[in-house]
């Protein structure tokens, strides 16, 4: 099984820059994708990011665009999200998911793992 474990979240200030990491372990085989999603107190959880790991791939969503970068390092079994320019509307709990070959990535469901999440907030 694959285990997911998120990092690098806190407080900033408005314009302010983050670098989540998510290292995933427990499993000789690598996902083949790795997502960074969102959800913020009574909204619905976004997909930012993925990441195809076998080829470096990557697919980008809205709040991701333009001022987010997701990245990878394979030898340490770690997924990034650079975020800058941050806003007070940045702020929720982000997620690491990964998932198997197939299905959309813009899917929940379609996410076997998931880690237990990085609280960022961002103050005006």
């Amino acid at each position: 099984q694959v285990q997911l474990v998120e990092s690098g979240g806190g407080s900033v200030q408005a314009g302010g820059s983050l670098r989540l990491s998510c290292v995933a372990s427990g499993s000789t085989y690598r996902p083949s994708c790795m997502a960074w999603w969102r959800q913020a107190p009574g909204k619905e959880r976004e997909g930012g990011a993925a990441i195809y790991s076998n080829y470096g791939a990557t697919y980008t969503g809205d709040f991701v665009k333009g001022r987010f970068t997701i990245s990878q390092d394979n030898a340490k079994n770690t997924v990034y999200l650079q975020m800058y320019s941050l806003k007070p509307e940045d702020t929720a709990m982000y997620y690491c998911a990964a998932k198997g070959h197939g299905g959309s990535w813009q899917v929940p469901s379609n996410f076997a793992y998931w880690g237990k999440g990085t609280q960022v907030t961002v103050s005006s």
